[in-house]
């Protein structure tokens, strides 16, 4: 008996939507992309390469970018003779110091059989070892860090850039390119590092729904079969997700999600309704998974930031934030974090795309500083931090949703101390 047999009437090609797939042509940022190519111009001029920052939020196109020009570069640095570049990318997830970055940079550019250790050696020594590694490869080499935010010290992002300035190489010409979703990171940065780090900057803003629908337009065509999206498909997805913080990741993926509820269902035509139904589905598993991978306090800071969208009074200075996170993390028996820490929370909740950070400017008087508000759901993100909750007491402004989501056998405010 056959299980599994070949399903091709909804997808002619499935991985068109996936994470990894790089399309011939960018589409949606062409000003970006403009800047982006001028500031690696140098490159092919034989010059000292730049320093490039580039920060926006999560699925703005930061790294496809990057890959789609850097790969164009190697193409065309190929044709001139007196150009020998490199290209080394690295993704700083799980990498939480300069020495991890450093010792993988080194390994990077030796064999199998020469690698060093990820431990044991002074952080002097590796740098030795990455400058004499370095100026071995010799020519242009351009240093990727991605998701450069994870790095807790800035030691690598200044060595890197001022590499050769500081005498530490002599054949070999670097260039650094950090790629953030934090936008307060380089505002983080020391003085002397962000000189270096950010010479060129570019900023990634969200995708507008023109944008979005142009890409899910160009995936669409390479992954579907023709007449298998109706007329509403890709605009429904390109509104879901400008109003999402404008992420072409969310979109594509909800776009793929329609497809296979489709495909699941056995019907020759993706529709509005399988795009309104996956949304809900990836909402609730994404919001589900953030918010479960949020510390304690991470918790208590959502649902501050959520009593007080409720209340009206978003978007808030994190110092409005600050008094009744606060009261919380006293009803639930915890000790308060300083105010850095709990605006780290709030920036982290920014990233995951659960909360909305907009900048605000008053001049002399005022100064610049980040208001919050709440971009999501209130009864996903609820549904995801009950325990919280549970923890803390069931506050007003959420108990009408605590008591309709009774007849679903949820917690009830009986069930809670009221705050």
């Amino acid at each position: 008996m056959v299980l599994f047999e070949r399903d091709n009437e909804i997808y002619r090609d499935r991985d068109a939507l996936r994470e990894d797939y790089q399309p011939d042509e960018l589409v949606g940022r062409d000003e970006e992309l403009q800047t982006y190519q001028a500031a690696l111009q140098p490159v092919i001029n034989g010059e000292q390469p730049n320093n490039i920052f580039l920060y926006g939020k999560t699925g703005v196109g930061k790294t496809a970018a990057t890959k789609y020009l850097l790969s164009h570069l190697r193409e065309d640095a190929a044709q001139y003779d007196d150009i020998d570049l490199s290209v080394i990318f690295l993704n700083c997830d799980g990498l939480t110091s300069s020495y991890q970055i450093a010792t993988r940079l080194v390994n990077s550019l030796r064999s199998e059989a020469n690698q060093i250790s990820t431990t044991g050696y002074p952080l002097a020594s590796v740098y030795e070892m990455l400058w004499e590694d370095l100026d071995a490869r010799g020519g242009t080499v351009l240093v990727v860090l991605d998701e450069i935010d994870h790095v807790n010290d800035d030691s690598i992002l200044y060595q890197l850039p001022r590499a050769r300035a500081n005498g530490d190489l002599e054949t070999a010409k670097i260039g650094l390119i950090g790629i953030s979703n934090d936008f307060s990171f380089r505002d983080d940065l020391s003085p002397k590092v962000k000189s270096s780090l950010c010479e060129q900057e570019i900023h990634f803003p969200a995708y507008n729904a023109e944008n979005l629908r142009a890409i899910l337009e160009q995936r669409g065509d390479v992954a579907f079969h023709d007449d298998v999206l109706s007329d509403e498909v890709i605009p429904l997805c390109a509104a879901y997700g400008a109003k999402d913080a404008g992420d072409a990741r969310q979109s594509i993926d909800l776009l793929m999600k329609a497809g296979d509820l489709a495909r699941d269902e056995d019907t020759s035509v993706v529709t509005e309704e399988h795009v309104r139904r996956g949304r809900r589905a990836l909402e609730r598993g994404r919001i589900k998974e953030g918010i479960n991978g949020l510390t304690e306090h991470g918790h208590l800071v959502l649902y501050a930031l959520l009593t007080l969208d409720l209340d009206g009074e978003a978007p808030v200075r994190s110092r409005d934030v600050r008094p009744r996170y606060t009261r919380f993390a006293e009803l639930a028996n915890r000790d308060p974090l300083v105010p850095r820490r709990m605006r780290d929370h709030l920036s982290e909740l920014a990233m995951l795309g659960i909360v909305s950070v907009s900048e605000r400017n008053e001049g002399r008087r005022g100064g610049t500083y980040r208001e919050y508000a709440l971009d999501m759901d209130v009864e996903l993100i609820l549904s995801a931090m009950m325990e919280t909750v549970e923890l803390v007491g069931v506050h007003d402004s959420i108990a009408s949703y605590v008591e309709d989501d009774d007849a679903e056998g949820s917690p009830t405010l009986e069930d809670f101390t009221e705050v």
